[in-house]
């Protein structure tokens, strides 16, 4: 009677534990979900995943070499980064938000499997929105989940490629599970939560230990970097994004397929 008790308590608990993916979850660190995905084998370890890092217009990205940064460059930028690693970004020039600096990251959990000698041209689109800057220099802390969308669910309907589809993420939804309920999770960006000490910009911690990355897109006119300015203390909020054919993404949740949510 007592083992009964015992075996049926821990089945009100995992009944009551909210769904993972791969007993991974959307609020661990950044770097667990993707160091763990390569633990699992096959063709991840050492693979540079084409992404496209898409901006408002008139904002600039700059990527992590070296522990610092390079020269801004408008976007969309291509870049090839290696599955498992986090790669450390900045985003200035924001409209309305002159002087002011977003510093995202984005981890590649999953790969794509593009036919051969034309994978930069199916990039899992990374779409960082407005409304995301604003979020982010208000004080909040965005999740976005890239998944590449089930295409036995997907929905008979006709889409916009220029647009990305993404939905928000219902509050206390995981939106790791969500992405995963959809289709393939395959990148994590996050963005928001407090702007680094110009001391930090210099700690190798900051970039992640600045992974190498493929460069794919040409390098734009340079710009000289904004003054960094501290932000409130973050609030979170999640969404997922679907990728778009070519490509998908999921974050809060977003979609590397069809829809997404954020």
């Amino acid at each position: 009677m007592v083992a009964c008790w015992w075996l049926g308590a821990a089945a009100t608990l995992l009944a009551q534990s909210p769904p993972v993916h791969y007993l991974h979850h959307g609020v661990m660190p950044p770097g667990a979900i993707g160091s763990r995905q390569l633990q699992r084998g096959g063709p991840l370890p050492g693979f540079f995943q084409p992404v496209e890092i898409k901006v408002p217009h008139g904002a600039l990205i700059s990527l992590a070499a070296d522990c610092r940064f390079d020269a801004p460059q408008s976007g969309p930028r291509k870049a090839g980064l290696l599955i498992g690693a986090v790669y450390r970004l900045r985003v200035t020039n924001i409209r309305l938000a002159e002087g002011q600096e977003v510093f995202p990251t984005i981890e590649v959990i999953d790969r794509l499997y593009a036919p051969i000698g034309q994978e930069n041209r199916f990039a899992i689109p990374v779409d960082i929105t407005e409304e995301d800057l604003k979020l982010a220099l208000g004080g909040r802390f965005v999740t976005r989940v890239i998944y590449l969308e089930d295409p036995e669910r997907a929905l008979p309907a006709r889409e916009n490629p220029p647009a990305q589809t993404w939905f928000e993420v219902a509050p206390g939804q995981d939106p790791l599970a969500v992405a995963d309920g959809l289709g393939r999770p395959v990148a994590i960006l996050r963005l928001g939560a407090r702007l680094p000490e110009p001391s930090e910009t210099l700690e190798p911690s900051f970039y992640f230990g600045s992974p190498p990355f493929a460069a794919i897109a040409p390098d734009a006119t340079p710009m000289m970097p904004k003054p960094v300015r501290n932000l409130p203390a973050p609030i979170p909020s999640s969404k997922v994004q679907n990728l778009s054919p070519p490509s998908a993404v999921a974050g809060q949740v977003a979609g590397a397929g069809q829809g997404g949510a954020r």
